[in-house]
């Protein structure tokens, strides 16, 4: 990975550029912007969402980052992107044919870029956009675009079930520690 990765312009018509670079050590996969995140471009924007002080108590950023410095996630080895492109106040108003297209053009991405693992931030994301009704968070065992798969838990506030000490204990397993492969 170099030290200063250089990312390809956003695809044309996304409301939220991706954050993706050639060989990520994991790219984070929302399900899709909130209208905040989208009116201020940058991702995980909401003031309740936990994932960018989950990710840095996981670990995998040496600061606590916020989401106008997204783009320097790359960095660190990181990316993120979403399954569907278009904002909504909640995922709830996704459509399963939006879910199913995200995951088809989600999987054409990976190929793509090739990140080592792909994080995908929602169980529910997961069930209905890859056709996996009974999976469970935790390590695929099916691959997307190559990549090593996990669903995590989604780092919302509206996700009561998972406090932000276990989101950084799952995120902690996305990326192994130096010298151990």
């Amino acid at each position: 990975m170099p030290d200063e990765p250089t990312p390809d312009d956003a695809l044309p018509g996304k409301a939220l550029p991706d954050i993706v670079a050639p060989g990520l050590d994991v790219l984070f996969c929302g399900i899709n912007p909130s209208l905040m995140s989208a009116e201020r471009g940058h991702h995980f924007a909401r003031p309740g969402n936990r994932f960018w002080p989950a990710i840095h108590l996981a670990g995998l950023t040496p600061r606590r980052l916020s989401p106008d410095e997204d783009r320097e996630l790359l960095r660190h080895g990181l990316g993120v992107t979403n399954v569907v492109d278009r904002p909504t106040r909640t995922a709830a108003e996704l459509t399963p044919e939006e879910l199913r297209a995200g995951a088809a053009a989600l999987e054409r991405l990976v190929t793509r870029y090739r990140p080592r693992v792909l994080a995908v931030l929602g169980i529910t994301a997961w069930r209905e956009g890859f056709g996996r009704p009974k999976a469970v968070i935790g390590r695929q065992p099916e691959r997307v675009g190559g990549a090593d798969t996990w669903v995590v838990p989604n780092p919302s506030g509206l996700n009561a079930h998972f406090q932000l000490a276990d989101l950084a204990r799952v995120y902690r397993q996305l990326r192994p520690v130096p010298g151990t492969g």
